[in-house]
């Protein structure tokens, strides 16, 4: 058999394996659709019949503005098979606005269920505001917290676009409209407005802390300079309630609130059920493709004639 032969053998036989994988990957992700619709085991709790339960939010990384994660809320505040939510933190912050919008969304949840809020390795600026309205915050012992304050940032790019030659024509409509600017320095005026935005947003991160912590105002803003605290502080400082993770977490629900400590934790996915589900087959059979074409890459690498 020529070698021209066996390589269309071995590329008609791996295309069979190829299609295989893609029939098995989609008959996987069918399987998981009936499962979850029969069974119930919907990771968010959200569907229907899904059974009483603990519901874990995960706070992860930049907190921003993000619209599903209200929404995913507001569904878990209004299903009754929800006892409980635990709000996961491991995040450095984020936006103001983002700490704001996730903050209020956990604020409404709190009013009708019992909301615990159990640090990681970081719970800092927008992450410590995100455990303001739970009912009881846990940290570790070396969580990195606090950092109650507002940071507006702006580089000064102008002797270096000065020695570059670069010049920045701006025509603002008013004095502060290209303020801050990187081809420029700021101004006394301009840095002035600048801060007075950055102490309004202040003001109002120190009052959710006096309201979350039922703390004196007075004793927030001695907390309240951008200081970072290890959970150990936090607790002695009352930032915090208690040293603990999702256990603690778990048996205060059920000493305080009444929440059978037996009952599963599913994890509220952001994303919908369709897109997971359907998201994991396409994974699957983009690694299983991935593969097959590694593969027959390899067969011709082997398999090519040299040109004579």
């Amino acid at each position: 058999m020529s070698l021209e032969a066996d390589l269309l053998y071995d590329r008609r036989r791996l295309k069979r394996r190829l299609s295989l994988w893609r029939a098995l990957a989609v008959l996987a992700a069918a399987a998981a659709l009936i499962a979850v619709f029969m069974r119930g085991d919907d990771p968010t709790g959200l569907l229907p019949g899904s059974g009483a339960h603990v519901a874990r939010l995960d706070v992860r990384g930049f907190i921003g503005d993000d619209r599903r994660v209200a929404e995913a809320l507001e569904r878990a505040r209004t299903d009754t098979s929800v006892r409980a939510v635990i709000v996961a933190i491991d995040s450095p912050g984020g936006s103001m606005a983002g700490g704001e919008a996730l903050h209020t969304a956990l604020r409404r949840l709190a009013e009708a269920k019992p909301v615990v809020a159990v640090m990681g390795g970081t719970a800092a600026s927008a992450g410590y505001m995100a455990a303001l309205p739970a009912a009881r915050v846990f940290a570790r012992e070396a969580t990195v917290t606090g950092s109650i304050g507002v940071i507006l940032q702006s580089v000064d790019a102008s002797e270096l676009a000065a020695r570059l030659g670069v010049r920045l024509e701006s025509l603002p409509s008013g004095a502060f409209k290209d303020q801050p600017n990187p081809f420029r320095p700021l101004t006394e005026e301009g840095r002035a407005e600048l801060m007075r935005v950055v102490r309004d947003l202040h003001e109002q991160f120190v009052a959710m802390v006096v309201v979350g912590r039922a703390m004196p105002e007075a004793r927030v803003r001695e907390l309240a300079d951008g200081r970072v605290f290890t959970g150990r502080e936090a607790v002695a400082l009352g930032l915090v309630d208690a040293i603990g993770g999702e256990p603690e977490a778990r048996a205060w629900l059920a000493e305080a609130r009444q929440v059978p400590a037996a009952l599963p934790v599913r994890t509220i996915e952001i994303r919908g059920l369709a897109e997971r589900t359907f998201g994991a087959a396409l994974d699957m059979a983009l690694r299983a493709l991935s593969g097959q074409w590694l593969v027959v890459d390899r067969v011709r690498a082997v398999w090519q004639p040299s040109s004579p």
